[in-house]
């Protein structure tokens, strides 16, 4: 190999290890971000700003005046004359503050998200591929924005909620999710793992329970939407009861099951039940197996998960509790997404590998292994 090849080949790697310090770094900032969002919504604060300024809205209120100004547009909202009204100016800058610093984590998570990938195209270190999966999820992120002021918008203007509507919600929470499964995906695919080939069941298997913890995560927004967590606080029972009463409410009907706070608990819960048993399940099959290892470390969070989501129900899910709780279910799907990444070893990493040693440019891994 001669001192070209060997120039080529050190830059593919400088490349790929900075690219994944990236994503890792915009991995710990979307998770900060879902947790910061969290808070907005346990403290009632995501109607606390009434507009969308993406460039201006940077800059807080710096004077009593401009307190003001911002004060009197919340006093125009619904959430404020049927929830809030008699609220002092003190206690609104505290719901302002957790907006304000929801959105400006995101306009910092936008910068750093374009400026790396400049910095990548400069520096010449992406293939196409990667170019296009990079611009992909910096997409994402920009539609996460919009999906965020579409949110709010909800209970904006002439309306009666004292919330943001639920779905919305739940979208944009669901998004969320989404951003930082691509970035964990995309960070396993830049490692020097090594992934055995596994049946097909074990596969599919890992496929679904990546579906499922992504409902049942989208299923926890419903709940958190509704205010449902704080509705029935008993366990293993719901009021007393082991079926609600009105799990299908006379004046939703088939619409209890995503907008009725019985039905949306009740099946929250059971998904969880569901989930913990056949996480277990999985763990039996693949005891000793490639993915054993992946799989009961999938296994103990889940476990953990539904422990702490009993306590937070319990303790009528104040502050600190329902954020671990949030946390926590993050973790599981990372975990989840884990297991499916060991699952799905590619047969033409090798050819890839090949090109990003005479290209110098990042592209798939050469080698899969136990992450």
């Amino acid at each position: 190999m001669d001192g070209f090849e060997q120039a080529r080949m050190g830059r593919a790697a400088a490349g790929r290890v900075t690219l994944r310090a990236w994503l890792a770094l915009l991995a710990v900032m979307v998770y900060a971000m879902v947790l910061v969002g969290g808070a907005t919504r346990l403290t009632d604060s995501g109607l606390s700003i009434t507009e969308w300024a993406p460039i201006s809205g940077a800059l807080p209120p710096l004077s009593e005046a401009a307190w003001h100004v911002e004060f009197e547009k919340y006093r125009q909202t619904a959430e404020y004359q049927l929830q809030n009204r008699g609220m002092t100016l003190a206690e609104f800058q505290y719901i302002f503050w957790w907006e304000w610093g929801h959105r400006q984590l995101g306009r910092f998570i936008g910068l750093i998200a374009v400026a790396g990938l400049a910095w990548f195209a400069i520096r010449k270190w992406l293939d196409r591929r990667w170019t296009l999966r990079l611009v992909v999820l910096i997409f994402l992120g920009g539609l996460q924005g919009a999906i965020g002021w579409w949110m709010v918008s909800s209970g904006i203007g002439e309306t009666t909620r004292i919330d943001v509507a639920p779905y919305r919600l739940a979208t944009h929470f669901s998004l969320a999710l989404l951003i930082i499964g691509v970035i964990a995906w995309y960070w396993m695919d830049l490692g020097h793992k090594r992934r055995e080939p596994v049946p097909a069941w074990q596969r599919w298997s890992a496929y679904g329970l990546v579906a499922l913890v992504s409902l049942q995560m989208a299923g926890g927004a419903l709940v958190a939407g509704l205010d449902a967590g704080r509705t029935y606080v008993d366990w293993p029972r719901m009021a007393g009861e082991w079926v609600p009463q009105y799990y299908i409410d006379p004046l939703l009907g088939v619409r209890s099951l995503f907008e009725g706070r019985a039905a949306t608990q009740f099946n929250h819960r059971i998904g969880a039940y569901l989930i913990w048993i056949l996480s277990y399940v999985f763990v039996w099959k693949v005891r000793g197996r490639a993915l054993g290892g992946p799989a009961m470390l999938l296994a103990g969070l889940v476990t953990a998960q539904a422990v702490w989501g009993i306590m937070t129900l319990i303790h009528v899910a104040p502050l600190g509790l329902a954020l671990v709780h949030q946390g926590l279910g993050v973790l599981v799907l990372l975990a989840a997404l884990r297991l499916a990444w060991r699952a799905s070893a590619q047969s033409s990493a090798s050819s890839l590998a090949s090109e990003a040693s005479t290209s110098g440019r990042v592209s798939a891994p050469a080698s899969t292994n136990t992450t």
